[in-house]
């Protein structure tokens, strides 16, 4: 039988606070595609969704960002559940009007691309090199690069850039998530960084597959995750910036936002839907 190993950072931030925020002080985070609140976020707690939108009364003005640039303004309403019935459980704000692009949606006087996302060549050798021998540890011998997406920022301000590699191969030529991982296939996000003088290779987030998934002699589902960077963005007004990423699988998906401190990566928020 084949081994999902899932790669998480295995530290979560403690994130709630027991008494109910004055909204004034919550900065509330959407997913613009989709609507999802987040939670928020205020003097440096995160806070999740069910709690902040006790907080959250009346229209807020959002702040738009895409993964490399801002994208103007547009009104939010108080959260609500979704209307899925598949999602109920996740409440939603209206953003009018109704952006065609972005990633999130901030409601902040900050701003939360301070420092600029560059979009590397994905071929550039030296990444495709760190990743492929990433996934040889994770038993993959002999892997088939197949790399999404090279980012570079300087995610803590100190000057020091550091880089964001999303690979995924399910050896499909459709795009979006199989219903089953082939021998060799992975998804993941990939952190590359200076740490005591020497780059390091860590794990954000991802699925790595060395044999092909197989539960029983009948079956061979298991809807593995598709991973990838959407955004990078001071979502709490501390001068550093975390990373958001987007899984999908078969029939749903999630939104995780990273903290990525030199010593350890920690999930804040996440927000998912799906079946």
């Amino acid at each position: 039988m084949a081994v999902k190993l899932v790669g998480y950072s295995v530290a979560v931030a403690t994130l709630f606070v027991s008494a109910a925020v004055p909204a004034a002080e919550l900065h509330p985070i959407v997913e613009v595609q989709s609507g999802y609140l987040f939670g928020a976020t205020s003097e440096g707690r995160w806070i999740k969704a069910e709690e902040a939108a006790k907080g959250l009364q009346g229209e807020m003005t959002y702040h738009l960002y895409g993964l490399t640039e801002s994208l103007g303004e547009a009104k939010g309403s108080e959260p609500k559940p979704s209307e899925e019935e598949v999602c109920s459980d996740v409440l939603t704000v209206s953003l009018s009007p109704n952006p065609d692009k972005g990633a999130i949606a901030l409601a902040a006087p900050w701003n939360a691309l301070a420092r600029k996302v560059h979009v590397l060549d994905a071929a550039q050798q030296v990444y495709v090199d760190a990743a492929r021998d990433f996934l040889k540890t994770k038993g993959i011998e002999k892997p088939k690069m197949k790399i999404e997406n090279i980012l570079r920022v300087d995610l803590d301000g100190d000057g020091e850039e550091e880089v964001l590699i999303s690979a995924t191969n399910y050896f499909q030529k459709e795009e979006g998530a199989p219903m089953r991982s082939p021998a060799g296939s992975y998804s993941m996000v990939l952190l590359r960084r200076v740490v005591a003088g020497k780059p390091e290779t860590q794990l954000v987030q991802g699925e790595f597959y060395p044999k092909a998934y197989k539960d029983d002699e009948e079956s061979s589902f298991n809807a593995p995750n598709t991973y990838k960077v959407i955004a990078v963005l001071d979502l709490d007004g501390d001068g550093k910036m975390e990373i958001v990423v987007a899984s999908q699988y078969y029939e749903g998906g999630a939104t995780t936002i990273y903290r990525c401190n030199p010593e350890k990566i920690e999930e804040l928020l996440s927000v998912a839907c799906g079946v």
